[in-house]
């Protein structure tokens, strides 16, 4: 079991920042996998960004240059730092973890994202 949260989510104007962090506690040790993804208003979920245990980077490609997933092992948390911010980037954001040799998957409660223009 893995357990996820998020925080950092909240109302920003369009060309601004925001730092999203997700808190990861349970069996930490198996996981091969964390990701960011995002749910628009009327819109599938979408990945966003995810690192693979080992190293391996992914962004989607709308968010390259501007968003940027990272962990830190010490901490147990994950961030997804994300600039130059859109109005389309506007959503809840939740953190995914992929676990074990099943690649079980777990999700975090959501932090809203709004970016104003």
């Amino acid at each position: 079991q893995v357990q996820l949260v998020e925080s950092g989510g909240g109302l920003v104007q369009a060309g601004g920042s925001l730092r999203l962090s997700c808190a990861v506690s349970g069996s930490i040790f198996s996981i091969n996998a964390m990701g960011w993804y995002r749910q628009a208003p009327g819109k599938q979920r979408e990945l966003v960004a995810a690192i693979i245990t080992g190293g391996s980077i992914n962004y989607a490609d709308s968010v390259k240059g501007r968003f940027t997933i990272s962990r830190d092992n010490a901490k147990n948390t994950v961030y997804l730092q994300m600039n130059s911010l859109k109005p389309e980037d506007t959503g809840v954001y939740y953190c995914n973890a992929d676990q074990g040799w099943e690649h079980d998957e777990y999700w975090g409660q959501g932090t809203q994202v709004t970016v104003s223009s």
